[in-house]
């Protein structure tokens, strides 16, 4: 936008010089005029437009230059309108008339009323031709990424671009002069035609959702059409405009999410087995599969816990329940409550075996693998139906195999994929929650482990700093779930914080109570608390947890241990205070096992008293374990035997972090646990100089350009040029914001991860915030931008001020 001034500073916008890029300033005049209708500068293209120089028109009243002496067609006063459009005739130096395009903009300076009111002048010298503009709009059709095509009011198509001609499978000079029916044989193009007429006749656009077989295509495909009447300048209507996008991913993410929660809300609705079983089947019959059944193991059925380790063949399955596509399911053979063998190599038996669900595809020879005199008719149902895929998913529940729950298609075309298993295993795993629920009733055994499980980390998030593996044991069914969690949470600057805890007591009072303590360590960890600061606020917490049970409940206390550390990489420096809990077990790759010395200090709920931590540095490559008293604890046994049996499995050398959790879940926890356990296993990484770099930045504005030139040779040396625009905008925003709002010692530091980290230090310990900048603001939209283009952005205290970080997508590739 051109820069206005008064006056006192009329002249030309700036020095013409060549422009930077694609863009000449010279095509367009420009012009101010203040508030007493002169003019206070005139930019180069003005002079080009009519032939004046800049010393012979500013200060000159501006209606000298208007052919007749005003605005024709303009309103009588101008001074309500923020902006005025029109044209007009200029007077050229050698007296010709030039007709022009002209906007002006109404600006206001502030604080000085009317008297700082000017105008701002524009008009093009050279507008794009007519020509021009259809060529452009013809190009961005053609390549446009949308599947678009035009038809004319007879409902024939006179365009189509690229993505049309491939997603039909036809060139344009094939489809043009067609109608959408005759272009594509299916039964939704009538539909497709039915629109066209409605938006032709309504003048209203028409939205429409199809499924289609499209021809070359495997499967059905979803798609989303936009029926648009396309108007002349006139306004009468001279065709439709039809845009369609696919839509089958979505769809078909869709469905996965809307049947899994049709399977959490009607699987389980009654502690009945069979119900249960029966709406498994139902909910998955015909959405995903065409026939499915549901066999559990004999012992199940009556209550007991079926023995350890995978059955031997031939398994034997009692039917409880199967649902068909077709009426009657007429590919069933086993009949409802029988008890069936299924040999090795059946999907049945193999899952179980595995202990993993498997798809399987159903050949000739696949039915062989199988096929004996007693599994004969089953062999010759599948033949004569044609199934051609199988999802086998094992029910588990509570470490028990409970049964098998059978997927197969034979009228979908569709074999099972990756996400169907995934789905299948999500929904048979709830149903089995149901069944052994239950089961578990019929003993009067029922306990809290699914809201346990629930609370839990599903999934340990991917870090740089460490690698993790953990295990959570739940304790034996008569004693009832307990409280214990772990979990890992992602700081910013690449760090880690790992958590372990055990609250007090057992059941779904001491679940709810983990729960709400591990949204508050979450919590608290993302503001970036010191270990023993978040111990202190933990410790109120529950404190005040302790006073609303005993209000609702009397002799309802809540007490709890907790171990909190927090490990960077780029340091290799750990920080572990704890609150009650167990101490943590350090490996050194020199094969040393030692206990870390971190003062004890009180479990939490006591409150007043003071929590302490301990900082050191690791090795690269150690191992820390964290767990909870169930593991090291148990009857007959000694704590410290317990501690000692667990430091002679970490000192054994192990595959893998996994291989090395079942190690230490096979020595320790006795088969059925008074307890719960909570395991974790860390193994600390390092980022060296090719991963981290760090500049000092002088406390100086200039500095801000040495900073980006800095960061544009690193990500270079890096291979990353593709972030280098967005990296650079984020490092001049903080840095600058440093120098401006912060002190001295500044430095910028980068962090090549998975993402790519920038980091500011200063000073200051002044914790910006992002505000909104007004209109006219030269500045306050810095953090702004940062939060636009990171995919987070944060504070953190340090000792020596704060550092502002931002995490920033690197692309794929």
């Amino acid at each position: 936008m051109n820069t206005t001034a008064g006056p006192a500073s009329a002249g030309h916008d700036g020095p013409v010089r060549a422009p930077d890029g694609p863009v000449d300033e010279a095509c367009t005049a420009r012009a101010t005029v203040d508030a007493h209708g002169a003019v206070s500068t005139w930019s180069r293209g003005a002079e080009l437009l009519l032939g004046y120089g800049c010393a012979d028109v500013v200060g000159l009243p501006a209606a000298r230059l208007l052919a007749d002496g005003q605005l024709a067609g303009a309103p009588r006063s101008l001074r309500a309108l923020p902006r005025w459009s029109g044209t007009v005739e200029l007077l050229h130096r050698d007296g010709h008339r030039v007709p022009v395009r002209l906007l002006a903009h109404r600006r206001r300076s502030a604080g000085e009323g009317d008297a700082g009111e000017q105008w701002l002048l524009f008009c093009s010298r050279t507008p794009p031709s007519p020509a021009q503009d259809d060529a452009l709009v013809v190009s961005a059709f053609s390549r446009s990424p949308t599947t678009m095509a035009l038809y004319d009011t007879g409902l024939r198509l006179r365009r189509a671009n690229a993505d049309m001609e491939r997603v039909v499978g036809l060139p344009e000079e094939a489809m043009r002069g067609l109608r959408v029916t005759e272009i594509v044989t299916d039964p939704e193009s009538e539909r497709t035609e039915a629109g066209m007429r409605r938006a032709l006749e309504t003048g209203e656009p028409q939205y429409l959702r199809h499924t289609l077989q499209l021809t070359g295509h495997s499967r059905e495909s979803v798609w989303t059409t936009t029926l648009t009447p396309v108007r002349d300048g006139a306004g009468v209507v001279r065709g439709v405009a039809l845009s369609s996008q696919d839509v089958t991913e979505e769809h078909l993410a869709r469905s996965r999410l809307v049947l899994l929660n049709d399977a959490g809300v009607r699987v389980g609705t009654t502690l009945d087995l069979a119900r249960t079983a029966q709406e498994l089947a139902d909910v998955a019959v015909p959405r995903f599969a065409d026939f499915v059944t549901v066999d559990l193991l004999p012992a199940v059925e009556g209550g007991d816990d079926p023995p350890a380790g995978p059955p031997p063949g031939p398994v034997m399955l009692r039917r409880l329940a199967a649902q068909s596509i077709l009426e009657g399911c007429p590919e069933a053979v086993v009949e409802y409550g029988a008890l069936a063998a299924y040999p090795d190599g059946s999907p049945a038996a193999e899952c179980l075996a595995a202990d993993r669900p498997l798809i399987r595809a159903v050949t000739e020879s696949a039915i062989g693998a199988w096929e004996t005199r007693d599994t004969a008719d089953r062999a010759d149902r599948v033949r004569e139906y044609g199934f051609h895929s199988v999802l086998a998913v094992p029910m588990r529940a509570r470490g028990i195999t409970l049964g098998v729950a059978t997927f197969s298609r034979h009228r979908r075309p569709e074999p099972f994929v990756r996400d169907d298993l995934l789905l299948g295993e999500e929904i048979t795993a709830r149903a089995a929650v149901c069944i052994d629920n239950a089961r578990r009733y019929a003993r009067e055994r029922r306990t809290s482990l699914t809201l346990q499980r629930s609370l839990l980390p599903q999934r340990l998030p991917r870090q740089a700093g460490v690698d993790v593996a953990s295990r959570y044991l739940p304790a034996s069914a008569q004693a009832g779930v307990g409280g214990d969690w772990f979990d890992v949470i992602p700081l910013s600057g690449a760090r880690v914080a790992l958590v372990v805890g055990d609250v007090v007591g057992h059941g779904v009072r001491a679940s709810a109570a983990m729960g709400r303590l591990r949204t508050a360590v979450r919590t608290l960890a993302d503001v970036d608390l010191p270990p023993e600061e978040l111990l202190t606020h933990l410790d109120d917490l529950v404190l005040h947890l302790s006073a609303e049970a005993d209000t609702a409940a009397p002799g309802g206390d809540m007490g709890a241990t907790c171990l909190y550390a927090v490990y960077d990489p780029v340091s290799r420096r750990c920080a572990v205070a704890r609150a009650g809990h167990p101490v943590p077990v350090l490996a050194t790759p020199d094969g040393r096992v030692t206990l870390l010395d971190v003062p004890a200090g009180p479990p939490l709920g006591l409150g007043g008293l003071p929590f302490e931590a301990t900082e050191i540095e690791l090795p690269e490559g150690s191992l820390l374990a964290l767990y909870t008293d169930g593991l090291v604890e148990a009857p007959g046994r000694d704590i410290d035997e317990g501690v000692d049996t667990l430091r002679e499995v970490l000192a054994r050398p192990a595959p893998s972090l996994e291989s090395l959790c079942d190690a230490v879940v096979r020595a320790l926890p006795p088969e059925r646990a008074a307890d719960d356990v909570a395991l974790l296993i860390a193994r600390t990484r390092a980022l060296d100089g090719d991963h981290v770099v760090t500049w000092d930045v002088p406390c100086d504005p200039s500095a801000v350009a040495a900073a980006r030139g800095n960061v544009s040779r690193l990500l270079a040396d890096w291979g990353l040029d593709a972030a280098t625009f967005v990296t650079e905008l984020v490092v001049s925003e903080l840095v600058t914001n440093a120098i401006r709002y912060g002190g001295p010692p500044i430095q910028l530091r980068l962090i090549r991860d998975h993402d790519l980290i920038c980091e500011v230090s200063d000073g200051s310990g002044t914790t910006p915030h992002p505000r909104r900048a007004r209109t006219f603001d030269e500045g306050g939209r810095g953090l702004l931008l940062v939060a636009r283009l990171s995919a987070g952005w944060g504070t953190r205290q340090t000792s020596a001020g704060k550092t502002i970080w931002a995490e920033l997508r690197l692309p794929a590739g």
